[in-house]
């Protein structure tokens, strides 16, 4: 027998051990255990709580969406009427500028006539929900709406309404329009004046705020 053949049976001898060595690491390893039925129970009970949880949290979903849906719905009928009511101040307005433009000794069936038929309508509209909003008390951007402002003095403090250019009213509780009103200013501070405080800050901010909301208000009409 050659070298060459003595080495190749070595070769085959040693890829047998490796082969049987694999077989009987394989045949060793231990199978997993089969979970006990303890432990299927407690695998299906934590399966089931994550499925309450989940349940219960999309029925809160549900049930604030129900309520979020039927406050709308209420408010929906609650302020049914203000587009009629928007549409009835219109023609107030007109009827008040149809009265502003007749003469001041003017006493006769035209004055009236409109007069009666301002009255009438104001009571409709009161009895439908509508008020006219206060102007004298202190300016506020949320219920005024700053046309043009003036200096304030002893007077006129800032923030007081001086002027009513166009009464402003409210449907129940919402805004169909802001009062047009003339205000009393601080005027700007000069360089030998005393710094602002924050609130008078914040009172000037506010007419400027709704004076530059006035003048867009005008531009697009």
């Amino acid at each position: 027998m050659s070298v060459a053949d003595d080495q190749s049976e070595g070769e085959d001898e040693v890829l047998d051990i490796e082969i049987a060595e694999e077989a009987s690491t394989t045949e060793e390893e231990p199978e997993p255990p089969e979970p006990t039925v303890e432990e299927l129970l407690e695998t299906a009970q934590k399966r089931a709580d994550s499925a309450e949880k989940e349940i219960g949290y999309r029925d809160a979903e549900i049930q604030n969406v129900r309520k979020r849906m039927a406050a709308e719905r209420a408010e929906a009928v609650q302020y049914a009427s203000i587009g009629l009511a928007r549409r009835m101040l219109s023609v107030l307005n007109d009827v008040d500028r149809a009265l502003s433009a007749l003469p001041e000794d003017e006493e006769g069936t035209m004055a009236e006539g409109l007069q009666l038929m301002r009255n009438r309508l104001w009571q409709e509209l009161s009895a439908a929900g509508v008020s006219e909003i206060a102007t004298d008390v202190e300016f506020d951007p949320n219920l005024h709406e700053a046309i043009t402002t003036i200096p304030a003095s002893e007077e006129a403090p800032a923030k007081t309404i001086v002027s009513v250019l166009e009464a402003g009213y409210r449907y129940k509780e919402r805004i169909i329009k802001a009062a047009r009103v003339v205000v009393a200013a601080a005027p700007p501070a000069s360089a030998a004046s005393p710094p602002k405080t924050s609130q008078e800050t914040a009172d000037t901010d506010d007419l400027d705020n709704s004076f530059h909301q006035a003048e867009d208000g005008d531009s697009e009409e």
